[in-house]
């Protein structure tokens, strides 16, 4: 089951999840115990299935994008397997979606060993615009007037930049955007140009992800698909206005700066809807547990006080 923990503890940590039963294996052997999923849970699982079902477009939009951006057309099948939960991928997306996508997507090897891939059969035009050339877009029929790409730069606030730091950003801001879809091959890896199209990828990855960040370890295994240099992670600190770095728990993660009010998500992914449902079934879980705590602190203190007085007489 691959648990970090005793299946015992898991149980203890998810009340609500399983229901825990005895039966026999064979006839006249003692009863052991079994586990099986809650109506709950049972219920959860098929508003889940029916969440992906009608998301299912734009899930297999999200998965050509990240092809789309990767420098040969072909990621890691494995590396993706191992980012689902950040892109909102179901668990069985390269055995489920996949085949029936097989237009847009090939898949050789086995996931799992280490040497599968998932490929871009064919370009899809409609997919090939990133999040910052569709808000300019949008902009542009608003006012009817062509609005240049460009990334939405705010400072945190008390932040100060030195007159020469300020000279560069605006140089750096001053050059063409370069979309994460487009081939960058002729490109020299340490030059301005580049950084700025890195940071585009940077500020795509993240407009993908769930909640608008990526812990940075996990951005760096696709360090050779999406051409990130070994340093790349000094690109969220260098460009502060556009991304910043949280080391909440203790793991350094990239947060795309203007998705956030304060701490709150603004936009919300349409399949966070699942982890809402989630929460809440273990919410439920966690106060009926508390509950039955209550209640058999209650009866052992009643059941004392029985004892109390039948030792006084």
């Amino acid at each position: 089951m691959r648990l970090k923990v005793q299946v015992q503890t898991f149980l203890n940590q998810n009340p609500g999840l399983f229901d825990v039963y005895y039966d026999r294996v064979k006839p006249k052997t003692e009863p052991v115990r079994f586990l099986r999923v809650t109506d709950r849970l049972q219920n959860f699982l098929e508003e889940e299935k029916r969440i992906f079902k009608e998301n299912e477009n734009f899930i297999v939009s999200k998965l050509c994008k990240l092809l789309m951006m990767s420098k040969d057309k072909v990621v890691s099948a494995d590396k993706l397997l191992h980012v689902k939960r950040e892109f909102g991928f179901p668990n069985d997306f390269l055995v489920d979606i996949v085949p029936r996508y097989p237009q847009y997507f090939r898949l050789t090897g086995f996931p799992g060993e280490g040497k599968s891939f998932l490929e871009l059969v064919s370009w899809e035009p409609e997919f090939a615009k990133s999040v910052i050339e569709q808000r300019a877009d949008e902009e542009s029929k608003s006012t009817g007037i062509r609005v240049r790409p460009g990334f939405n730069v705010k400072l945190p606030p008390g932040f100060v930049l030195k007159k020469e730091m300020r000279e560069w950003v605006r140089d750096w801001m001053d050059l063409d955007y370069i979309s994460p879809y487009e081939d960058v091959s002729h490109l020299d890896q340490a030059s301005r140009e580049m950084e700025k199209r890195s940071v585009g990828v940077f500020h795509e990855l993240l407009s993908l992800s769930l909640y608008k960040r990526v812990p940075v370890p996990i951005l760096g295994k696709f360090c050779d698909e999406y051409r990130f240099s070994n340093a790349f992670s000094s690109v969220f600190t260098r460009h502060s206005g556009i991304f910043y770095m949280s080391l909440k728990g203790g793991i350094e993660t990239a947060v795309l700066r203007e998705a956030y009010r304060g701490d709150k998500l603004i936009d919300l992914d349409p399949l966070l809807e699942i982890k809402d449902k989630f929460n809440d079934l273990l919410e439920e879980g966690w106060q009926q547990r508390k509950e039955q705590l209550r209640l058999n602190q209650e009866k052992i203190k009643k059941d004392m006080k029985v004892l109390a007085l039948k030792v006084s007489e």
